[in-house]
């Protein structure tokens, strides 16, 4: 079996952190996004239910664009600096 750094493995770990919250962000800006693109009546309702209780897409707007950010730029600087495969 092969190794790999400690420092290697700590950036494979937080990059996976970082991805697996962009992808749950996405999850969350699901019922925005179905509204705006089928836009029936039943995704109507379903926005107003969820907008009756604590619902607010900019959490997942705003919460997953910085995390994608953040995870995007690790990469490229890991790559780059670290590993040289950029």
């Amino acid at each position: 079996m092969g190794s790999q750094s400690t420092a290697k493995t700590f950036f494979l770990l937080g990059s996976m952190v970082g991805w697996l919250l962009v992808g749950a962000a996405l999850m969350y800006l699901f019922p925005v996004v179905a509204d705006w693109l089928i836009a029936s009546e039943q995704t109507h309702q379903w926005m107003a239910t969820l907008s009756r209780g604590s619902y607010d897409p900019r959490l997942g707007w705003m919460g997953g664009g910085i995390i994608l950010v953040i995870t995007v730029a690790g990469n490229i600087l890991w790559y780059q600096r670290f590993d040289g495969k950029v």
